[in-house]
């Protein structure tokens, strides 16, 4: 009885067995289901290696980054970050996948899939590490945070020189004719490069305009018949705001072809400006003028005294020269200091009684006190 009781139970597991066996081997789609099971296992060890990676590698990585005082790395780590586990993730899959028996199209469609995938993301991580070097290399210059916005620009010329070689690599993996294909972009290439000439002249002006830095945003300058502030650099136009107010938008051609005017780097304004006294002024006060002038210059901030002369005869009066220069390039500095200037010499020539030649009839007389008068001068004989 025990003997028999053995062989019935060593019967179950046989036909257990077999009917394990029979199980595995069953054919679903082609695939039996072992290879399904394969399949799956390969697909969890894959995500479990991958959790593994993020969470003892990139942590010691990141670690790393953190410790160092650049940025730049800390940066490149987290769009490496960003990029390389999607990129893991879909390896992971498409291996697992890849140990069924597919038909020849659905592995063509897997691989293709797959490979745009993957292309994809690389591309995106090689557009955000050469983002974020363009941006790191354009900081370290002056005025970096400006020169920073203007990059966008150029990462479109570098996205689509990007995206235009990752394509043609694509197409090359999957077994196109690359050549066929390079050929018609030349061809469409040369018919665009004629049709849109302007656009194109206006784009590579752009980069002149970047790289050389004639101006940049926020420089106040001055373009034939046009002042303004640039506020925007663009890949065809760049875009003033005049002193009026309102938006002036010059391409980019034009600029680099004209003569361009950087008021905020120039290092001093030299302002010169004459005006007539009276022929009758006492030659004792028109000695004194130079000096009075150099006085009241010098003592205005911002500013440094050139000369002042009794420069020539006119028939308007004894002509005045004064020439000076403002030491900072602010636009309101020198407005202001020429004010300043301005009213302390006629403050200093109503206390000395010498008189304005405002044309060649009429005398401006500064009183000692009291408001000013005009009076007419008698008629050449």
């Amino acid at each position: 009885e025990g003997n028999h009781t053995g062989a019935h139970r060593r019967s179950l597991a046989f036909h257990r067995m077999y009917s394990l066996e029979e199980l595995l081997d069953k054919k679903y789609f082609n695939n039996t289901v072992q290879e399904y099971l394969i399949g799956a296992g390969i697909l969890l060890i894959g995500i479990l290696l991958l959790a593994i990676f993020k969470r003892l590698i990139l942590r010691t990585v990141a670690g790393i980054v953190a410790k160092s005082e650049s940025t730049i790395d800390d940066m490149v780590f987290t769009e490496a970050k960003r990029f390389v586990m999607p990129i893991a993730g879909t390896a992971v899959i498409y291996w697992s996948i890849n140990t069924l028996s597919l038909s020849p199209k659905v592995e063509r469609v897997l691989t293709v899939a797959v490979s745009v995938i993957i292309a994809f993301f690389i591309i995106r991580l090689f557009s955000s590490i050469i983002q974020i070097a363009l941006a790191a290399y354009v900081g370290k210059q002056e005025n970096g945070t400006e020169k920073v916005k203007q990059i966008g620009g150029i990462m479109i010329m570098i996205n689509m020189v990007i995206w235009v070689l990752g394509a043609i690599f694509l197409f090359d993996n999957l077994g196109y004719n690359v050549s066929t294909i390079l050929t018609g972009v030349g061809i469409g290439g040369i018919a665009v490069a004629l049709a849109a000439q302007n656009i194109i002249g206006d784009l590579f002006n752009y980069f002149v305009i970047f790289f050389d830095k004639p101006f940049e945003v926020g420089d106040a300058i001055n373009v034939d018949d046009k002042n303004g502030t640039i506020e925007y650099i663009g890949l065809k136009t760049t875009r003033l705001r005049s002193l009026s107010g309102e938006q002036i938008v010059i391409a980019n051609s034009d600029l680099t072809k004209s003569r361009v005017h950087n008021f905020k780097r120039q290092a001093n304004r030299r302002v010169e400006y004459n005006f007539s006294v009276l022929y009758r002024t006492p030659v004792d006060k028109l000695k004194k003028i130079p000096g009075i002038i150099k006085d009241i210059i010098e003592h205005t901030p911002d500013t440094r005294f050139d000369r002042a002369h009794v420069a020539r005869f006119s028939e308007y009066g004894l002509t005045i020269t004064v020439v000076f220069f403002i030491t900072v390039p602010d636009f309101l500095v020198y407005m202001n200091a020429q004010e300043s200037i301005n009213l302390k010499i006629i403050e200093a020539f109503q206390k000395e009684g010498i008189g304005f030649q405002i044309r060649e009839d009429k005398e401006f007389q500064l009183p000692a006190a009291g408001p000013a008068t005009i009076s007419q001068s008698p008629p050449a004989n």
